[in-house]
């Protein structure tokens, strides 16, 4: 069943008292639902044989990892996986279930391959349904989507301790191959189901714990997919022991004062989140948060880690998109347990942001959904991505039974919740296993994969938190392909939104803001914000200094020298502009200028944009990296446009 905008009871907005999440009505599939700067374009319910509507909360048909390619989202369960058009996001598709168990069925997308984690014993090669038939399996299938209406598997590799999770890797300099980083939790299979595994200490000989599996698998024939490598990214630098990390719980209880659940102890990485161009990734390894070089994708090696005396088990990273910052997540109480009750303290089942430096962690700050759940949801951090709004750090966050939470992190040490989606408990009366596994952006919409419910999409709204052109500079950025564990660069091509979107971040951070009338010179520091006003004199912008003027009139010169930043929208200056040196934005758009402008040595890391704009003088520019652009909007200039600034009329 497919249904369009938003569910029964939804309340959308936060208003001013108490937050709209709590007390939500219960109920699988007619849960009440509150919202804030998210909206809930469409959904889907869990399609027949991937749902027990006798227990929507059985594990062995739970909803798991999102994958995404072209115009289609591939959504893993436990039983199988189903594959949906998103071409039109407010009105997604089912294109074909294939029914495959041996959970946890994460997804990731290469191409025309799909790869499929199965951890569980009851695998099968043949992805057959009676376990105790076939051959079993436990590890990674490879799919042939070339025809996405029709996957075929065309490998299985084996692993020891199955596939929790697994992690693509592209190489930067070797198109024809890609990695799989396998993680796998389950305790070591028997030898007699595959040859060469064993459950020996870590002083034995080649156990099969305290390591990671690496899959090379080659595109053009996947179907030689196959072990390459094993990894021991815990070891111990000095004695060479593979178990040199977390080998036992921080202390013998939990901070709660409950049992540890479950146990921090490092034998295995959880999660895997890989960073190919800058050749990084971050290991959630459940005792410890590691970082990787993966320069040589097929021998990873550990460079960093840290521990954490309030984690119980180290789950998910994500890193930013400069490589600087990474988050961490505590899965505590395994994702099955109430973990977002109002005597939970905010480190306990959060995030831990670290900075990077010089390829050093150092703590930053905890995050925590910012609202108490029920007995009745099971709740803790989860799997989420980035937003790619330009010049901020932005996370949407599965929580569960806690819902998607949107957080800002720009400021590592401070973090916020900029937006939520959330609903009541599947039971009013118990705790039955749901909520959302998965919360990612692509390509212009946030997708949720709820695990008892089904497929979720949702929009962004515009806020004080999140503006029209951050939302419309995010969408523009269009992906081939997403994978949550593989992090590609984002970059935004120049456009009239990004341009915006820096102007809307900066009028958050004005420190003088003038919207009336300023009469004589006025002499900008810090950062200046004209919003409708009217400066009766010459505006001077001192080495540092930020002016931002909207729907502005300035009756004299406007100079700036070494400034930080400078835009002007739909403004009028009558008299000369004249902007040296500036190290950050600028931007001159609808804007009049009653005299010359002169824009020089300008080093800012974005195009300074001249765009739609009247010049009545010539109009020179020169030594600015990167040149001036006009974004297709030619100037009217009245008057020779020279040097750089050559053909912007």
């Amino acid at each position: 069943m497919l249904l369009i905008a938003t569910l029964p009871g939804t309340a959308a907005g936060q208003e001013p008292g108490p937050d709209p999440r709590i007390d939500l009505g219960a109920g699988w599939l007619d849960a009440q639902s509150a919202s804030s700067n998210l909206e809930l374009l469409a959904h889907h319910d869990k399609p027949a044989g991937f749902v027990n509507p006798a227990n929507p909360g059985d594990f062995g048909f739970a909803g798991s990892d999102l994958a995404f390619g072209g115009t289609h989202a591939f959504m893993g369960n436990f039983n199988g996986f189903n594959i949906y058009d998103i071409s039109q996001p407010a009105n997604p598709t089912l294109v074909t279930s294939v029914v495959c168990p041996g959970g946890q069925g994460d997804l990731s997308v290469h191409g025309t391959l799909l790869f499929m984690s199965v951890e569980e014993s009851r695998g099968r090669v043949d992805c057959g349904t009676n376990p105790a038939a076939g051959t079993r399996f436990q590890g990674v299938r490879v799919f042939d989507i070339s025809d996405v209406a029709n996957p075929v598997q065309v490998a299985a590799v084996q692993t020891c301790r199955g596939s929790h999770t697994h992690t693509l890797v592209t190489d930067p300099d070797d198109s024809a191959n890609v990695y799989v980083y396998v993680s796998g939790t389950a305790g070591v299979r028997p030898a007699s189901t595959m040859a060469g595994c064993n459950n020996v200490p870590a002083s034995g000989e080649d156990p099969a714990r305290w390591r990671i599996d690496v899959i090379k698998v080659p595109v053009a024939h996947p179907e030689q997919a196959a072990i390459v490598s094993g990894p021991r990214l815990f070891a111990d630098p000095d004695t060479g022991a593979v178990d040199g990390l977390q080998n036992t719980p921080p202390a013998p209880r939990h901070p709660s004062g409950g049992s540890w659940s479950p146990s921090p102890v490092t034998d295995a990485c959880h999660d895997i989140t890989a960073y190919p161009e800058l050749g990084l990734a971050a290991g959630a390894c459940e005792g410890n948060g590691i970082l990787i070089d993966i320069s040589d994708p097929a021998n990873p090696v550990r460079i960093d880690e840290v521990a954490d005396p309030n984690f119980a088990y180290w789950h998910s990273a994500t890193l930013s998109n400069d490589g600087k910052k990474v988050i961490f997540t505590d899965e505590w109480g395994g994702g099955t347990g109430a973990r977002c009750r109002t005597t939970d303290q905010p480190q306990w089942g959060a995030n831990a942001i670290f900075d990077i430096v010089d390829g050093k962690m150092r703590f930053a700050s905890y995050y925590k959904l910012p609202v108490p759940q029920t007995l009745q949801e099971n709740c803790v951090a989860h799997n989420g991505s980035l937003i790619p709004v330009p010049g901020r750090d932005i996370l949407a966050q599965a929580w569960y039974q806690g819902g998607i939470s949107l957080l800002d992190f720009t400021d590592s040490a401070n973090p916020r919740e900029i937006g939520y989606f959330d609903r009541g408990p599947i039971s009013p009366t118990a705790l039955m296993l749901g909520g959302f596994w998965s919360a990612y952006w692509y390509n212009g919409q946030v997708y949720g994969s709820e695990i008892a419910r089904g497929f979720d999409v949702f929009g962004l709204r515009p806020s004080e938190h999140l503006t029209e052109a951050e939302i419309a500079a995010a969408r523009e950025v269009q992906l081939p392909q997403f994978n949550a564990q593989l992090q590609t660069r984002i970059s935004w091509a120049p456009s009239f939104a990004v341009a915006r979107a820096h102007f809307d971040q900066l009028l958050r951070t004005c420190t003088t803001t003038v919207a009336n009338r300023h009469n004589g010179p006025l002499t900008v520091t810090g950062v200046t914000c004209l919003t409708g006003a009217t400066v009766s004199g010459p505006v001077t912008v001192r080495p540092g200094a930020t002016l931002l003027a909207i729907d502005s009139s300035i009756a004299g010169p406007v100079s700036a020298s070494n400034a930080a930043a400078v835009h002007l929208y739909h403004s009028t200056v009558r008299g000369p502009v004249s902007v040296t040196g500036t190290t950050g934005s600028a931007a001159i758009v609808d804007t009049e200028i009653h005299g010359p402008a002169m824009l020089t040595g300008g080093t800012a890391t974005v195009a300074p944009i001249i765009a739609d704009s009247t010049v009545r003088g010539p109009l020179a520019c020169t030594g600015n990296a990167p040149a001036p652009i006009n974004l297709g909007a030619a100037n009217t200039v009245h008057g020779p446009a020279t040097g750089q600034c050559a053909g912007l009329d």
